[in-house]
């Protein structure tokens, strides 16, 4: 018997998932008569931060199955902190929910600093589960690891004090709250 191999190329799906997802959101906000030029650009960003975060942690995805798969990778899966961790892996970690706490203002209004961490802590905490899964499923070739939860938590902090200092400014309060009306 032999192994079963699959990949999941990333341009293939992340960027026919984009286009979607854009015309998804605009078909939301217009049926639910919320279709702004801002709520409309909010919502595609999110689509696109959507599609950027899964083609950073889950794409391309080399998988394999059977009988002659051997076993698992277990060497991927890391659950103790370590300070051994790549500073550049730490620093891209957190750079990738540094935007999170602008896009859930935007798009739902969630403005409180506990509410928004948990969402950064959950969100990371589905990609690593998701990768563990794979990784004792389907032989994924990503990494399960502790310090992305960490560093991924601690970008969503830095994002949420960012996006704070940001919008003190009248100028960027003002973009915010602008409803120019779309077709």
């Amino acid at each position: 018997m032999r192994a079963e191999q699959f990949e999941v190329p990333a341009l293939p799906v992340l960027l026919p998932l984009g286009g979607i997802l854009m015309v998804l959101s605009w078909l939301w906000l217009r049926r639910r008569g919320r279709l702004t030029t801002r709520s409309l650009l909010a919502a595609w960003a999110l689509s696109w931060y959507a599609v950027a975060v899964l083609g950073a942690t889950m794409l391309p995805m080399y998988l394999s199955w059977g009988p002659d798969a051997g076993p698992p990778a277990t060497y991927r899966i890391l659950l103790i902190p370590t300070l051994a961790m790549r500073r550049r892996d730490f620093v891209l970690n957190m750079m990738m929910t540094l935007p999170l706490a602008a896009l859930l203002h935007l798009n739902f209004g969630i403005v409180e600093r506990l509410r928004v961490v948990r969402i950064g802590f959950f969100l990371s905490l589905c990609i690593e589960i998701t990768q563990l899964v794979m990784i004792l499923t389907v032989h994924g070739n990503r990494w399960a690891d502790v310090n992305d939860l960490l560093s991924n938590t601690i970008g969503t902090i830095f994002g949420f004090v960012g996006w704070q200092w940001l919008i003190r400014s009248e100028r960027v309060r003002k973009l915010i709250r602008e409803p120019v009306r779309t077709g």
